[in-house]
Order: C-alpha cells, then sequence, then structure tokens
C-alpha cells in the first residue's frame, strides 16, 4: 500500500510539472522584439516608448545592473486562433528564484497607460479572450535589470549593490517572447490535481480522505492522454468533480486570505527602484481585481501611495477608483512600515500621523489596523500610540523567526508600557508571502495555538519584499480551498472584517505584557551606524525647528514654516523603514541615506537659526543668548526657552595620578584614568561611593569576532562573547590644553583603525562626558565599550519611546537569556534602592547588561555595554568603514528622573545666539516628571500651539501646564490633533491641569486668545 501511494504521489508530480503546465500553452508563435537600452537613471515613460529601437532575439543578452531596456514587442494573432483565448509570455529572462530579488518589467500600451507587471510568476498579458484572429500586438516593457543579491548563496559580499561599483557586464538573457494559446480547461485542471495532491500529502497516514483523494487523482490520471492533454483535459476534470465538492467539517479552521505584496521600501534596491515596484505590482493587483470579482487586495505605506500619486498619477487613478470600491484596501495606518525599536517618541508617533492623515484625505478612509508583518521586534510604547492613532488591531508575522522560544499565542491582547491594550494577531502561517498552498493552509490549522476557544486566523497572499503581489494560481487554490473536506476553509476578505470576527469570536484573549522582542536580527541596533545617526540627529532637529519656529510664530511674527516641516518629517520618516534604519540594505541606500541626512540637518539647521534670529532680536554689543530646547531646564537656562549667557562656573581639576595617568576632580565627581586610558574610579563625592565595580575598567573598548550562522548585517549570534579582545594598550595618554579643561585625550591604535577618546568632567555638572572618534577599518568584528558598575541590580532600565521598560541583567529562563542585546534610546539606567547610575548616548542603540560576583564574593556588579561598531560585509561588503564619533556620559547617583533628564541634555546642547532678550517658554511644566516631546503649530494652520507630553518616570503624577501666550481653548486630543476628550478642559489664566498615570502620553491644542494691549 505504502508504495502503491507514494508511486502515484510520484506520477502526480511529474505528470503536473511535464505535461500538464506546459500544456496549458499548446500553441505559440514568436513576437518581434526591438529595444533600446537607457543610458544611466530611468527615463519618462513617453521617453522610453518614443527612443529608436534596434532588433533584438532571445538568447540575447542584455541589462547592465541596476540599467533599464525599452522592448518593444509586435505580432498578429493567427486567424487559426480565433474563438480562442490568446496571451503574450514574455520571459525577460526570468530564473526560479521568488519575484522581486531580479529582473522585472512593466507592460505598457502604445499610449502609455500601464498594463501590468511581469516577473518569474507572472510573464503573461491577455491579449484577447475570445480571439477573432488577426488582431495587432503592439506593447512595450520598460525591464530593470536589477541583479540577484539573494542569490544561491546568500551571504558572499558583492559589489553589485552599489550603481557605483555593480559594473557593466549584463545580467540577463531574453528568454522566451512569444504570442500563445491559453488553454483554460487544462489550466484548471493542472490546479485541480495541484490542490488536491498538496491536501493529500498533509492528510494522515489512515485517513479515509487521503485514499479517497488519491483514487479519484488516479482516475484523472489515467483519463489524460498525454499526447492529447487538450482533448482529454475536460474529461479528467469530470472524474474529480465529486472529491472536489466534499464540503469542510463544520470545526474546520477558517483562513481569511487577504491579497497582499510586502514590498520593502529599500533594501536589495534603492528607493528609486521601489518606486517602480510598487507601480509594477499596483498594477497587477488592480488588474486582478478586475477580472477576479472576490479578491480582496491590501496594500499599507502610505508614502507608496504617495509615490504612485506622484510619479505613476495612471495606476494611482486606477487604486483610487478600486479603493473606492472597496476592494483594493489601505491598511497599516503608517506612512511605512518603520522598525519601531529605534525611532524616536515623536518620530514614531508622527508615522500614524502622516500615515492616517494621508489615507483619511486621499481616500477618506479610517485605517484601524496596524499593519507590521516584517518589523525585527516591537516596542512596548506601540499599544498605545495605534489606540491614540484611532486604530484598534495589530497585526505582525515577524515574531515566527524568532530562534529561541515559540511565542504561545496567534491572537490576543497586547499590552504596552502604559497599560494600554490592543487586539493582535500573529498569522499562524508563518509567513507574510502566502501562497496558499496546501502544506502552508493545513500548517496554519495545526499550529494555531488558540484551537478549542477560536478558529480564525488571516493569511496574508502574495509574493513579497520585492513585490509581486497575489497571482491567478493563488486565487483558483483558494476557490478550491473554500470549503473543501480535509482541508482549512480560505476566504478572500477584508482585514477590518477579520479583525470584528475574530474580536467577536475570542474577546477573552490571553494578554501579553511588555514589548515583542525578537529573537533574532538583534544587531540591526548597529549596522550602518552613519544611517542611525542621522536618525537620531534629525529627530532632534526636527523637534528644535519645530519649537524655536512655533516659539518665534507666537512671539515675533515669525512664518511657520508648515510644507517645509511636513516634507522633511516625510522623508525622515522614509529612512525609519525597517530594512534602512536598521542597516540591512544595500550600500546603494546607505550612501544615498548619508547625503539625504546631511541635507535634511542642513535646511534643518537653517529653520532653527533663522528662527532663533527673530527671538533673539538685534544684538547688543557682545551679549550672547543661550537657547535650551531640552525639556528641562540647565544652569540657568529654563527648558524651551533663552537667557543671556552667564558666567562659567568653577573649572574641574586635572592633577597626575600616583604612578600615572591624571585624576579629574569637580568637586562633585572625581575620576581617576591610568596610564591605559582606562576609567579605574569614578567616585560620587556627594554619597561617598564609588561607581565602578571592584578591580574593574571602565570605558574599556572590547574586540570580538562577529560571524553569525547568516543574515550577516541582521544577526549578532551569542557565540561572539566567547572570544574578546580588551584594548588596553594606549598611544597616549594626555591632559587637554595642559590640564585647564578638566578633560583628558586617549589615543589607541588596533587592527587596521584607530580611536582617540576624550574624558571631560564638565564644571558643576554630576556626569562624566566621553567623546569617542574611531577610524574604522576592521572587517567582521563587533566593537563595544564596557562600564562595570558597582551595583546590585536584577535588571536595567531602557529607554524607549515616551518612557523606558526594564529588561533582565539575569539569564534565569529562556526568554531572559534571549535578550543579550537589546534596543535603549537615549539612557541606560541601573540602580540599588536610593543610588543608581545612568549611561546616556547620543546615537547608539544596541546594548547589553550583565551581572557578575565581586571579587569579594558578596554581591554582584552590573556591566552596561554599549555597541558601538560592526563591520559585516552582506549585503555592504564596505558596511561603516570609515570615522565614526559618538559621545556617550557616565551618570552616578542618578534616578530615572535624572537619566531621562541627562538623555535629552547630551542629544540637545545649547545653542548660543548674539541677542540679549531673553525667551519665555511658550509651555512649561511645573513636574519634571512630565516630559514634553513636541511643541509645534497645528498641523492644519490654524494656528493653534499643539503640545504633546508623557509621564516619563513610570508613576503616576498632578501637575500644572503653564502656558507663555493668552490660551483662548485647550482641547485634549489623539495623534492626529483631532479632539479626543470629553470637550475642553479647564484652563484658567493659562494654566491647565494635568494628571497622569504612569507613562500616559497627552496631546493637547491650545487655542491662541487675542494678546492684550500692555
Amino acid at each position: 500500500m505504502h508504495d502503491h501511494r507514494t508511486t502515484t504521489e510520484a506520477r502526480l508530480k511529474r505528470v503536473l510539472e511535464e505535461r500538464l503546465w506546459p500544456a496549458v500553452y499548446p500553441e505559440s508563435v514568436p513576437l518581434t522584439v526591438g529595444v533600446w537600452h537607457a543610458p544611466g537613471e530611468p527615463v519618462p515613460v513617453a521617453e522610453g516608448i518614443a527612443a529608436p529601437r534596434t532588433p533584438i532575439e532571445a538568447g540575447a543578452p542584455w541589462g547592465p545592473p541596476w540599467g533599464t531596456s525599452w522592448f518593444t514587442v509586435r505580432g498578429t494573432v493567427p486567424e487559426a486562433w480565433a474563438g480562442r483565448t490568446v496571451e503574450a509570455l514574455m520571459d525577460l529572462g526570468f530564473d526560479e528564484n521568488m519575484p522581486g530579488f531580479q529582473c522585472e518589467g512593466l507592460v505598457y500600451r502604445p499610449d502609455g497607460s500601464p498594463v501590468k507587471g511581469l516577473n518569474p510568476r507572472n510573464q503573461w498579458v491577455r491579449i484577447a479572450a475570445p480571439a477573432r484572429g488577426g488582431e495587432e500586438v503592439h506593447l512595450h516593457v520598460e525591464a530593470s535589470a536589477n541583479p540577484v543579491i539573494l542569490d544561491y548563496h546568500p551571504f558572499l559580499p558583492t559589489e553589485l549593490g552599489d550603481r557605483e561599483t555593480a559594473g557593466d557586464v549584463p545580467q540577463y538573457k531574453l528568454a522566451r517572447m512569444d504570442l500563445a494559446v491559453f488553454d483554460t480547461t487544462v489550466w484548471e485542471l493542472a490546479h485541480d490535481l495541484e490542490v488536491l495532491g498538496q491536501l493529500m500529502a498533509e492528510l494522515g497516514e489512515d485517513s479515509a480522505r487521503r485514499w479517497e483523494i488519491l483514487r479519484a487523482v488516479e482516475r484523472a490520471l489515467d483519463a489524460v492522454d498525454l499526447q492529447d492533454i487538450g482533448g482529454t483535459a475536460a474529461r479528467a476534470r469530470e472524474l474529480l468533480t465529486d472529491v472536489l465538492a466534499a464540503p469542510a467539517h463544520a470545526s474546520a479552521h477558517r483562513i481569511s486570505a487577504v491579497g497582499h505584496a510586502h514590498i520593502d521600501s529599500a533594501w536589495l534596491w534603492p528607493l528609486r527602484e521601489t518606486v517602480r515596484k510598487v507601480a509594477r505590482t499596483a498594477s497587477n493587483m488592480t488588474a486582478l481585481l478586475e477580472d477576479e470579482p472576490d479578491f480582496v487586495y491590501a496594500m499599507s505605506q502610505a508614502q507608496q501611495y504617495a509615490w504612485l500619486k506622484e510619479h505613476r498619477p495612471e495606476v494611482y487613478a486606477r487604486v483610487k477608483k478600486a479603493v473606492a470600491d472597496g476592494r483594493f484596501v489601505p491598511v497599516g495606518g503608517m506612512w511605512v512600515e518603520s522598525d519601531t525599536n529605534m525611532p524616536g517618541s515623536e518620530a514614531l508617533a508622527r508615522q500614524f500621523v502622516h500615515g492616517k492623515r494621508f489615507f483619511l484625505e486621499e481616500f477618506g478612509v479610517e485605517t484601524e489596523e496596524v499593519w507590521l508583518p516584517d518589523t525585527f521586534g516591537y516596542s512596548a510604547a506601540l499599544p498605545q500610540l495605534v489606540r491614540q492613532a484611532g486604530a484598534k488591531w495589530f497585526l505582525t508575522q515577524k515574531i515566527s523567526w524568532s530562534r529561541d522560544n515559540k511565542f504561545p499565542h496567534h491572537t490576543f491582547w497586547w499590552e504596552g508600557l502604559d497599560g494600554t491594550r490592543v487586539f493582535t494577531h500573529f498569522p499562524p502561517m508563518d509567513t507574510y508571502n502566502a501562497q496558499l498552498s496546501g502544506h502552508e493552509v493545513a500548517h496554519a490549522a495545526r499550529n494555531f495555538r488558540e484551537k478549542g476557544a477560536a478558529r480564525r486566523s488571516l493569511a496574508p497572499t502574495g509574493w513579497g519584499d520585492g513585490g509581486g503581489g497575489t497571482t491567478r494560481d493563488m486565487l483558483a487554490r483558494a476557490r478550491r480551498l473554500a470549503d473543501l473536506e480535509g482541508s482549512a476553509r480560505v476566504t478572500f476578505e477584508k482585514p477590518a472584517d477579520f479583525f470584528e470576527k475574530a474580536h467577536a469570536e475570542y474577546p477573552d484573549a490571553p494578554v501579553w505584557t511588555g514589548e515583542l522582542y525578537l529573537e533574532l536580527h538583534r544587531a540591526t541596533l548597529t549596522s550602518q551606524v552613519r544611517t542611525k545617526q542621522g536618525n537620531r540627529r534629525s529627530e532632534h532637529l526636527l523637534y528644535e525647528a519645530e519649537l524655536w519656529s512655533a516659539t518665534a510664530a507666537v512671539r515675533a511674527d515669525f512664518t511657520y514654516p508648515y510644507e517645509q516641516l511636513d516634507r522633511l518629517w516625510k522623508e525622515v520618516l522614509l529612512h525609519q523603514f525597517h530594512d534602512i534604519l536598521p542597516g540591512t540594505s544595500i550600500a546603494w541606500v546607505h550612501r544615498e541615506a548619508a547625503e539625504r541626512y546631511a541635507r535634511i540637518a542642513a535646511e534643518l539647521e537653517g529653520l532653527i537659526g533663522a528662527a532663533q534670529r527673530a527671538l533673539a532680536g538685534a544684538p547688543a554689543a557682545g551679549s550672547t543668548l543661550v537657547f535650551n530646547a531640552a525639556p528641562h531646564g540647565r544652569e540657568g537656562v529654563p527648558a524651551r526657552g533663552a537667557q543671556p549667557e552667564r558666567a562659567a562656573p568653577n573649572g574641574t581639576g586635572c592633577v597626575p595620578r600616583a604612578g600615572c595617568g591624571y585624576v579629574l576632580d569637580n568637586g562633585l565627581l572625581r575620576a581617576e584614568i591610568d596610564g591605559r586610558g582606562l576609567l579605574v574610579s569614578l567616585y560620587d563625592l556627594r554619597a561617598g561611593r564609588e561607581t565602578l565595580a571592584p578591580g574593574k575598567a571602565a570605558n574599556l573598548l572590547q574586540l570580538h569576532q562577529d560571524f553569525p550562522t547568516m543574515w550577516d548585517a541582521w544577526d549578532v549570534d551569542e557565540f561572539y562573547r566567547n572570544t574578546v579582545t580588551d584594548l588596553v594598550d594606549a598611544d597616549s595618554v594626555e591632559a587637554v590644553d595642559g590640564g585647564t579643561a578638566g578633560a583628558v585625550r586617549v589615543r589607541r591604535t588596533f587592527g587596521s583603525s584607530a580611536v582617540e577618546q576624550v574624558l571631560t568632567l564638565p564644571p558643576g555638572a554630576a556626569r562624566l562626558e566621553i567623546a569617542t572618534e574611531v577610524d574604522w577599518h576592521e572587517t567582521e568584528k563587533f566593537l563595544k565599550a564596557a562600564f562595570p558598575l558597582d551595583v546590585h541590580a536584577d535588571r536595567v532600565a531602557a529607554e524607549t519611546q515616551f518612557g523606558h521598560l526594564y529588561r533582565p541583567t539575569h539569564t534565569n529562563t529562556s526568554w531572559d537569556a534571549a535578550k543579550f542585546e537589546a534596543c535603549a534610546h537615549r539612557f541606560v539606567h541601573v540602580e540599588e534602592p536610593g543610588w543608581g547610575v545612568a549611561v546616556v548616548t547620543d546615537s547608539t542603540y544596541g546594548y547589553d547588561a550583565s551581572r557578575a560576583a565581586r571579587e569579594t564574593g558578596r554581591g554582584t556588579t552590573t556591566t552596561v555595554r554599549l555597541s558601538l561598531l560592526r563591520a559585516p560585509r552582506f549585503p555592504d561588503p564596505r558596511t561603516d568603514q570609515g570615522t565614526h564619533r559618538f559621545r556617550c556620559a557616565l551618570v552616578p547617583g542618578a534616578g530615572i528622573g535624572d537619566a531621562v533628564r541627562e538623555g535629552w541634555a547630551l542629544n540637545l546642547p545649547e545653542r548660543r545666539v548674539p541677542g540679549a532678550a531673553a525667551v519665555e517658554p511658550l509651555v512649561s511644566v511645573a513636574d519634571e516628571a512630565v516630559t514634553v516631546t513636541a511643541v509645534k503649530l497645528a498641523d492644519d494652520g490654524s494656528g493653534d500651539v499643539v503640545v504633546r507630553l508623557h509621564e516619563a518616570r513610570g508613576g503616576r503624577v498632578r501637575t500644572e501646564l503653564a502656558c507663555g501666550f493668552p490660551v483662548a481653548s485647550a482641547v485634549r486630543c489623539d495623534l492626529l490633533e483631532r479632539p479626543a476628550g470629553a470637550g475642553e478642559e479647564r484652563c484658567e489664566d493659562g494654566v491647565l491641569p494635568l494628571e497622569l498615570h504612569p507613562f500616559e502620553i497627552v496631546t493637547l491644542r491650545l487655542g491662541r486668545g487675542a494678546t492684550q494691549e500692555a
């Protein structure tokens, strides 16, 4: 029996592959093809169509890396094909790799209107159904010679990732370019047999249904004459009718399929190519919607719709019509599918602001589901942001990639930092590129963790990553699986419909609290540090530009730059896409990102300077104003205000240390740097306590071998810690400016690299600042900066958006051990009751924290290590080679509030501008537990002042917001600045009482009243 069954399965496989699928196109004639190879970057459609053509034959090479070739095909439908379905088959030289990772094309009519995209699984263009015979065929193909980066040996270094290094060797050979008869009956038979064969393979050995299918398949195969497939296919289909008509069990799992093409906004291709990928996929999907009345397609990322609107308005018009018909569904409500670990508080909020607003303004659609299938872990701040953006559902898939622990739920309530919960689904099919194969459908049903309590899951269906979308073959499988015995039921429907049903079915789903940590791709917190620094710097410059522009607009009749800020925000948000900010894209993407960040910084510096000059007024001789944009006052300057410069506090002493090295002392802290240039003591003079672990040195640079098992730029594996080189040899250790600056400079060389560090103890400040410059030329290495602290702590607090979260320093469980590399924004805080230490940073995100026994054997110490640099070779073989600058600070005696304050201070240095008139802040908060993250004018141009703030220490607070301008109204809003409370807030004499629960975000819209006469 076993041999008989396997023989039938083998027979079915061979007949499908070698006979039935080829017989779908039983007759063909060649098309005539001409080509024009565009020089340089892609050209407009009209130019590509009008360019002269040169004849080209099948087998001819074409396409230097990243080049564009325009093919024109011509032909005539033979008269003998009248009454039959005819398609053009255009194979640009595809291989069997997935669509989106090689050459692609977009087909146009002679008038320049798009028809559909071409990729390895979508090579056809319908010409006539039925044909009358004699039709003239005339089509153009804009073909992109995108090189294969992720090939069969996916982690070998390649120069193909940048047009500047990729060379000009043709990547492809033109293949089949034919007119062909499409035999619908054979195509349907092939799908009948494919679906039944895949289902049969998933059923148990003793399943009666399995044997029923096997016998039916045998009969159908016997009925097919392999020398007359077209003539016998209908009879073979009849023999499968009964077995395909048997209905699914009432208890069968229900799968809501959603047409989908996860298109990475950049990854193994540059941004400009994504624009064309979106056009190809959207063309295909709108065409498929016209052919398939039951099909529903969902697309996320407002940026990609905006690209269509700007670059392919004719495709956008088709999309807009399909959206109005309710079949092309905007989802996600974010500008891009961004990383959610590293974007700052306001940036993550603005992802929702700009994404949701685009869908509202363009389509009148209020997206209610957040759609992030492929992001590398999910911040605990997200649930509150989701709800405050007006959404209520969340979808992810990537947690299925976790390597160490299997996530316990597929449908659950996710509870964030502040206690907000959002109904969340994690598709058990374990892919966001589903093809609806029998294995996938069966796996979803078997894998579903909520069996017995719920029976619904969602399946994003279509080729993705590089685009492509859903195919007619996937829809053919779905039709057969809609109600088929032995299978889960598959139905295409909108994501919102799925969520409504899933929530109604399972309202008491279990709760997961805290971040959704991905136990993979941990190195994305460090790779491509230039991109990360560009992002961090841009976020803070945007905060300053809004703050000072709003202040100047209210105080100095300054014109608020609405359009400019909107454009700059969107560009920064785009670069937070989950393969750009994490540092996992090709060299071209990161080179271009660095150039764009430089332009963004220059533009924002110009805005900030103009606003501050308007506020400072005409300067008196030699007078200087100090502007403090930080949310906390410092050194006599109020938060978000400016004061005339004061005399600097007394300096810091710098004297030689006994033996070697130097001692810095500013009356608050005493720091000892030894002859190796290492920090061997940091004594808190106020508390009478040593900061560093006994016998240990801090600011110790450590170099690890870093060669993960796969995914070079993405991953760092735990075994990297097995080998380490401590960089303890100094080339020089010297006092800066002869000791008058309270600073010590240390120079080291190692491998092919060099590092210079300046350790400074500022006058009057309880922090040691460390400026590091690394000229980095290592390969497959990981550079860390270690700070062993004499603090007994089983957890550390790491800043995330709008708050902080705790992570363990121990490895009690596999879940604890898996977090050996994690994300922190501006600080990591370690604390014993009554005394703590903050490590604050200006541009790093990755860190690790671990415990060790004290040398005495009594108690433990805690080491915090900042991740500075990596050197992976794929997909960018020269990742982060060159010079990098970092700033961090060690803050002894810090509570969590001090960590928040010092983190902001390090990232927002004071600015000095000629002028003498103090600038009072627009708003002030009485309690520093409340942090203001945005002060701006309302996006609608009304002139209202919008303030966003949150509780930052993890406790409840009652305080007041004082407004430095006449307030006519005060309204609590959602993130989109729409009223969200029970009416106007009480505001007397410009003072609003506030009551916040831990980590609560509040957005206030303050209507400006008339300024009273003096």
